[in-house]
């Protein structure tokens, strides 16, 4: 869950998977703020990034 919200960080991701923007996603989740969005995606890039091998 975000942080004070009801919203399952994996909708985020859901939204993302089908071509739905962050711009949508804060839409239709307006508990959800960006900053929080951000760093949740930001968080995830870092964690895929730390066990990518280099191409």
């Amino acid at each position: 869950m975000f942080a004070g919200t009801r919203v399952p960080v994996k909708n985020l991701f859901d939204y993302l998977e089908t071509g739905e923007t962050l711009d949508q996603f804060l839409l239709d989740f307006p508990s959800v703020d960006r900053a929080k969005a951000t760093a949740t995606l930001e968080m995830a890039q870092g964690a895929l990034c730390a066990n990518a091998h280099p191409a």
